[in-house]
Formats: structure tokens, sequence, C-alpha cells
């Protein structure tokens, strides 16, 4: 496999598949998780999740969701 050189990036869509942010980089700020990227294609922005906020993200979770998760990365799209 070759690399283009282009710079990885995953995307979050909305409803009708447009592309709200296109993530850049994730990388650890201490206890922090760092998300850059760019939103709706050309706002610069820098996302902080702490542990905090993770652990109540989580809670939003039900036990079929969180199974989903799991297997989410071996699913064809």
């Amino acid at each position: 496999m070759r690399n283009s050189g282009k710079v990885p990036v995953a995307k979050i869509l909305d409803a009708q598949d447009k592309e709200l942010m296109a993530i850049r980089k994730v990388e650890r700020d201490g206890n922090a998780l760092v998300i850059r990227g760019k939103i709706f294609g050309a706002m610069p922005m820098v996302a902080k999740l702490t542990p905090e906020e993770a652990r109540a993200a989580l809670k939003l979770i039900d036990f079929k969701t969180f199974v989903f998760l799991l297997t989410m990365l071996f699913r064809k799209t």
C-alpha cells in the first residue's frame, strides 16, 4: 500500500450525510483528550474531552449501544 502523503481524516456527518467536522488529529494532553479539526470545512477547532466529561458521556450509553461501539470498527460501511 502506497502512502499518498495525505493526513488521514475522520469525518463526523449529519443526518443528511453532510460533513459537520473533519477530525485531523486526536492526541493526549495530560489527562485530557484533544481533538483537532475543522468544522464545516472552514473553521479550525480544538476540542478537549476531560475524564469527568468522558464519564458523563459513558452514562448516556446503554449496554446495547456499548456493544455496538465495540464491534463498530469491524463492520463494513
